[in-house]
């Protein structure tokens, strides 16, 4: 009788352990922001996004960020960049477009990427601009920007950008349209 409780607690008890973790896919499209604010542990680091896990990832961790927000402060408008720290040419401009609607609309047609040259980074992102960034490994992320903010706070310059973006994690270079 004791060994039948036993093993009847035990049956629950592994029912219960292994039905309660459900692993989430990693998503392969959203929306997500990134700024340049520096943090300050034992070291500086900043928080860039990560195309492969969908995720805002900081400068320590190992991989780091795909992207990286920065205000180029050699220039007299202070313009947002994105760079990247795979020391490849990773960035390629699709288009600037006039409105929301129409990059909205390029976006979702870019169904397969044709690349005739490179750059070493995004510069300058602006509202309404569709690019494609190519990973280390060669794989593949189109985005949008949405909105950028370009100010001064608190006496420092202060970067934000979101943008729209779809990942292609099998390394084509197709990508589903909508």
């Amino acid at each position: 009788m004791i060994m039948k409780r036993i093993a009847l607690i035990l049956i629950m008890a592994t029912v219960y352990a292994t039905g309660c973790t459900k692993t989430e896919p990693t998503r392969t499209d959203g929306t997500d922001t990134i700024d340049n604010i520096t943090y300050q542990s034992s070291t500086y680091y900043v928080y860039g996004f990560s195309f492969s896990k969908a995720k805002l990832v900081s400068t320590l961790d190992d991989p780091g960020p795909d992207i990286l927000l920065y205000v180029n402060q050699d220039t007299q408008d202070k313009r947002l960049t994105l760079q990247s720290n795979n020391l490849t040419a990773s960035f390629y401009k699709v288009g600037d477009y006039a409105d929301e609607a129409s990059a909205t609309n390029a976006f979702y047609n870019l169904t397969n990427i044709q690349v005739s040259g490179w750059l070493d980074m995004a510069d300058p992102i602006l509202p309404n601009q569709v690019w494609i960034y190519r990973t280390g490994n060669d794989h593949y992320a189109k985005f949008m920007i949405v909105s950028t903010v370009n100010e001064t706070r608190d006496g420092i310059a202060y970067g934000e950008c979101t943008f729209r973006w779809v990942y292609q994690p099998d390394g084509s270079a197709t990508f589903p349209g909508k």
